[in-house]
Order: structure tokens, then C-alpha cells, then sequence
């Protein structure tokens, strides 16, 4: 079955919507730059509505061990996911610090940026493949961009992975169907304004990318 992440949960309406169609993350930003920002209260408060089978996953940039630790003494993080240019000697003393499983977002805009594939893969568990941010964009993630999804297609990725950038209901099935994708990461792409998610689309997405085959 396809895994399906919503990132950028920032109420209860969205997260209930995201838990209840069938997503097996959801994601909570803590990156004050980004709308979907959240402080660590307001996730823990989130959190604890999630069943225990859906994955909280807490998303970084380039943020210190100490802004980490803050987060983690209040909110039940599961997965920790590096959306900065964090170098894989940082990957792996953040995963070594703190014994979570650490997923490095890459950003992808043509084949020679998969090459970073193989120096991160000894230090973290997961990759998240989204597209390189448009020039002058302020956002690491969430800019509503995709990439040529054939540069995937029959790729051997040497951890599991998702795919995001771009995604919505419309095109998530033809997403995972080129890509070859065993996973994707919704942000943008489930909103009614920037920020804010919509629980129908969230529902639309999940049930989208669920059925894709």
C-alpha cells in the first residue's frame, strides 16, 4: 500500500481528516519562516489526538540540537525530517543524538541531484525526493513545484522514500504510477489558502493516492 503524508498539519480539523482517510504520517512544521508553522504546545496538543498508527513526524531546517530537544521535550516525534541543507555529517549526529529515524529531504530538479543519494544514505533512514525550490523562493517546501517524476521511474533508491512538490488528487496516481513512487508528501496541493488545509482535499488526496496502482 502507498504511504501517504499530509505535512504542514497546523489544526485539528485537517489532522482528523488526514487520520481518518487513511494517512499513515502527518507532518508538523517547525520552521517559523513557513505559514504552517507551528510552536511545540500547539503540536503537542495535535499529537495526542493522533491514533497510535499514524507516524508524527516533526519537519526541521537547518535547525540546532537544541531547538530539536525543545520540540521533542513536548511533542511525541516519531520521525524527524530534515528539510534544510543539512550535510550528512549533520544528518547523522542529529540521528545519533537524539535516536530517532532522521528522512532528508532532497530537492530535485534534474538527474545530477540524485547523486546526493548515496552520501546521505549510510546516515539516514528515509528520503523524501520533492522539487528544488523556484528561483527567489522563500521556502524550502511547499511551493506547489514539481519535477520530471521519469527521472524516478526504475530508479533503485537506496532507503524508502516519498515523493512530494506539486501533488494533488488530480495527479497523485499518475505521480506514483511514473515515478514508481512507494510513497508521497502533501502540503500546498491539500489547501484552501496558503496555510491552511482543507479536509475535503486532504480526504480526496488520501483516498487519491491510496488507489493508485
Amino acid at each position: 500500500m502507498t504511504e501517504v503524508k499530509i505535512c504542514g498539519i497546523n489544526d485539528a480539523e485537517a489532522l482528523d481528516s488526514a487520520a481518518r482517510a487513511g494517512a499513515q504520517m502527518v507532518g508538523f512544521v517547525f520552521y517559523p519562516p513557513s505559514p504552517r508553522s507551528v510552536v511545540p504546545a500547539q503540536a503537542a496538543g495535535l499529537a495526542a489526538r493522533l491514533p497510535s498508527i499514524v507516524t508524527p513526524v516533526g519537519l526541521f531546517v537547518d535547525a540546532s540540537d537544541e531547538a530539536i530537544a525543545a520540540v521533542l521535550e513536548e511533542v511525541p516525534l516519531r520521525l524527524l525530517q530534515l528539510h534544510g541543507h543539512e550535510s550528512p555529517e549533520r544528518a547523522a549526529a542529529i540521528r545519533d543524538r537524539f535516536g530517532l529515524p532522521v528522512m532528508k529531504a532532497l530537492g530535485i530538479a534534474e538527474e545530477a541531484d540524485l547523486a546526493l543519494l548515496d552520501a546521505y544514505a549510510p546516515v539516514v533512514d528515509r528520503f523524501l525526493l520533492d522539487a528544488k525550490p523556484p528561483a527567489g523562493a522563500s521556502l524550502p517546501g511547499g511551493n506547489a513545484a514539481s519535477f520530471d517524476w521519469r527521472l524516478l521511474a526504475g530508479r533503485a533508491i537506496p532507503r524508502p522514500w516519498l515523493l512530494a512538490g506539486g501533488l494533488t488528487a488530480a495527479n497523485v496516481a499518475d505521480a506514483i504510477r511514473t515515478s514508481g513512487a512507494p510513497g508521497v508528501d502533501v502540503s500546498s496541493g491539500v489547501e484552501r489558502v496558503r496555510g491552511l488545509k482543507d479536509p475535503v482535499l486532504v480526504r480526496a488526496f488520501v483516498t487519491a493516492a491510496l488507489s493508485a496502482a
